[in-house]
């Protein structure tokens, strides 16, 4: 049975959350509600960046009603859980230091985040070969996207469009088309090309 806590780190990374269910889940309280008043009040930085970023949602609640209320996406719940004092929420913010420490050590070698890329396909179950093949891939896409940068483009909606005629030439169809015929959901976060065979 799925928890409210694994359902913090299983839901896509655009698909909204309630943040009272996260505080909920991470701790004793017995009115999360009131509780995450009282953080956003005593954490000011928190405060303001959850009436910035975090709109009101209805969602179900647990008596099957629909209500409004307060959500987020990953990144807000992750801001959340740093502000969360639990020995709960003791395991995401490590998790989180580690993720942190990563980061900076990609920054002074980034040949390690391409290892971490190999590793991450392969705990998706693709082959070595395929792996190789992808990451190549991606190679040749920056050295393309580079070269579109140098010609002046600039837009990331001028890059969609570019690609999608690229795509309409070679497959007969834009990447949208193309996911639908994969049945990949259109607000999906999957990538098309990992989805791609080697024809």
């Amino acid at each position: 049975m799925t928890t409210k806590t694994d359902a913090i780190f299983t839901f896509p990374a655009n698909q909204f959350i309630s943040l009272v269910d996260i505080v909920g889940a991470l701790t004793d309280s017995s009115n999360p509600t009131d509780y995450l008043k009282k953080i956003r009040k005593r954490d000011e930085e928190l405060g303001f960046y959850i009436g910035t970023n975090c709109p009101h949602v209805e969602m179900l609640t647990e008596t099957g009603k629909k209500r409004k209320t307060l959500a987020g996406n990953a990144r807000d719940a992750l801001r959340l859980i740093q502000s969360i004092p639990s020995k709960k929420a003791e395991p995401f913010k490590r998790w989180l230091a580690q993720i942190g420490k990563e980061r900076l050590d990609e920054i002074e070698n980034p040949e390690l985040a391409q290892e971490r890329m190999k590793l991450l396909y392969e705990k998706k179950g693709y082959p070595k070969d395929w792996i190789d093949k992808r990451l190549r891939g991606i190679a040749i896409r920056q050295n393309l996207t580079d070269e579109w940068k140098e010609l002046g483009i600039i837009s990331q909606k001028d890059y969609a469009i570019l690609t999608a005629e690229i795509s309409k030439a070679t497959f007969g169809m834009t990447p949208g088309e193309y996911k639908r015929l994969k049945n990949i959901p259109a607000k999906s976060r999957a990538n098309l090309r990992d989805n791609m065979t080697d024809l």
